[in-house]
């Protein structure tokens, strides 16, 4: 029975996925969620189902337009195989709790910031807005200590990216989506997130670099590693916080 909910969560996971691509990608850019219909950018030609199997779709036609031969961005399968993953890493983690919800609404905000961060550099106000008292209300429902620590998450996130934010380093866009992520890991959770969005980022920026994928002074998006930070803080926060505590004592 956990095999088949597994693969039933996975499924709705991609299936999301490819809607949160479309949130991701037309928000930023002002258009309509619902017209035109999901259609090819290089010849206009509408999609069908065939089109739009999540992953298996793309693999088929080879990353791109079956009808024009144009390029499909490889953003649409990776958004929905991520969505998929973390779906069901949501419920192996915490089952069907208030927890794995929480999880499970954490992970499609990272996967469409992630995204729309990635193609426009900019993460869009309009999510972060749905998202909040989504977040909010879960975060009240299942604390994990006093409620003061999530508001102290929410105002040392903005505080720690304001710095950044004003002077150039970061976006606004940073500033508020690490206040949201602060209020639902709380403190000292959201430290622990920004350390660990720093490394991976200097990692796999400084990795980029030096392939020669990305251009040295290039802008990188910062809210994809803010993300992956607060999902490790979420999931293994407590053991790696504590961890640590028993190797410097």
């Amino acid at each position: 029975m956990t095999i088949i909910i597994a693969v039933y969560i996975t499924l709705l996971g991609m299936t999301l996925g490819s809607f949160y691509n479309v949130v991701a990608l037309r928000v930023p850019a002002g258009e309509s969620l619902s017209h035109p219909p999901s259609h090819c950018t290089g010849c206009g030609t509408r999609l069908t189902a065939r089109d739009l199997v999540p992953v298996l779709s793309w693999l088929a036609s080879k990353g791109r337009c079956r009808h024009c031969g144009a390029k499909v961005s490889v953003l649409y399968p990776l958004g929905e195989l991520a969505t998929g993953l973390l779906f069901l890493w949501s419920y192996l983690e915490f089952g069907f709790t208030v927890r794995g919800v929480t999880a499970i609404v954490l992970s499609s905000l990272a996967v469409i910031v992630t995204v729309a961060d990635l193609k426009y550099m900019l993460i869009p106000n309009k999510v972060l807005l749905f998202f909040t008292p989504l977040l909010f209300m879960l975060t009240l429902l299942n604390p994990e200590g006093p409620v003061w620590l999530y508001l102290l998450g929410a105002v040392l996130g903005g505080g720690i990216i304001l710095p950044f934010a004003w002077f150039g380093g970061m976006g606004m866009g940073d500033f508020k989506l690490f206040a949201l992520l602060g209020l639902v890991i709380g403190f000292p959770g959201v430290l622990l997130a920004f350390f660990a969005a720093c490394l991976l980022g200097t990692l796999v920026g400084g990795t980029l670099q030096l392939t020669g994928i990305v251009k040295r002074g290039q802008p990188v998006p910062f809210g994809p590693w803010l993300a992956v930070g607060a999902m490790l803080t979420y999931g293994y926060g407590s053991q790696i916080i504590s961890g640590y505590l028993s190797l410097i004592h």
